[in-house]
């Protein structure tokens, strides 16, 4: 299934995961210059989330985590819990 999203309508939306743990806030977008797809949000992570000590870890203060695990995008955007884990070891880091 094909997602389309305008990007200016995601910023700062809120991130859950597909069981229900709110994981942070949308504070950018990674494009593909040549194919204007999204391919990474970089998401602010909330404090008590699983994300927050990832965030710690890696020195940042935000999380890249690949569009491709988002499932769907409304009030929040619904992210596969599967998907962010994979990111951090094969995915880009910024």
């Amino acid at each position: 299934m094909v997602k389309f999203a305008i990007a200016k309508q995601l910023a700062g939306k809120r991130i859950i995961t597909t069981d229900g743990e709110e994981i942070g806030r949308v504070i950018d977008l990674y494009i593909n210059e040549l194919t204007g797809k999204i391919e990474t949000v970089v998401v602010e992570p909330n404090p008590e989330s699983s994300l927050a000590a990832r965030a710690k870890k890696e020195g940042a203060g935000t999380v890249s985590l690949p569009y491709a695990s988002v499932l769907d995008v409304k009030d929040v955007m619904v992210m596969d819990r599967r998907g962010l884990t994979a990111e951090s070891s094969s995915g880009p880091s910024f």
